[in-house]
């Protein structure tokens, strides 16, 4: 069994068996990170080979092979944020004067929930909501970053974020007695 640093040394000069090797150790995980965002099967799996050949070209870049796991999920990220881009997925984008009502504490005490209703309440969001829910909450890609990602303002970010941490909370708590 070859270490991540060997696998990396060994791409690095070129052997296709180690890239492989490379592939096959984190491909469920990239396609994982991926479906947050595309629904399709089939383009979440262009993406997920187009992120891998992309790193494929860059890995003489890559000096940390313990790297390598977050370098590969952040370019499928950013493959798949474009191909929403593509996709012409509308954000709506708010007036920088927009009023931002203030978070209300939740007590979490209230309701129940587990890791499967969470994760079916996050897909129940429409797509731009989940998108910007999943960059933040998830994936923990700043605001001011998300904003640039997806070409929009700060406080547009922000107020998207609010609205689906709000919505997932309200579908949680409706949940509480389905079980």
């Amino acid at each position: 069994m070859n270490t991540p640093q060997e696998l990396i040394t060994r791409c690095q000069q070129g052997d296709p068996y180690a890239y492989t090797r490379l592939y096959d150790l984190n491909a469920k995980y990239v396609y994982n990170a991926i479906c947050r965002y595309v629904e399709h099967t089939g383009e979440a799996e262009d993406i997920m080979q187009e992120a891998f050949v992309d790193a494929y070209h860059s890995i003489g870049k890559l000096a940390n092979a313990d790297s390598f796991r977050p370098w590969i999920k952040r370019i499928a990220i950013n493959k798949a944020i474009n191909w929403l881009r593509k996709r012409k997925l509308e954000y709506t984008e708010l007036e920088d004067d927009t009023w931002v009502e203030e978070e209300t504490p939740v007590n979490e005490d209230d309701f129940e929930y587990t890791m499967n209703r969470v994760s079916q309440a996050i897909e129940g969001l429409p797509l731009a909501y989940r998108t910007i829910f999943q960059l933040y909450a998830v994936e923990n890609i700043p605001q001011v970053e998300i904003a640039q990602m997806l070409g929009m303002s700060n406080s547009t970010v922000r107020v998207q974020y609010f609205r689906a941490k709000a919505k997932v909370l309200e579908m949680l708590k409706e949940g509480q007695y389905e079980r």
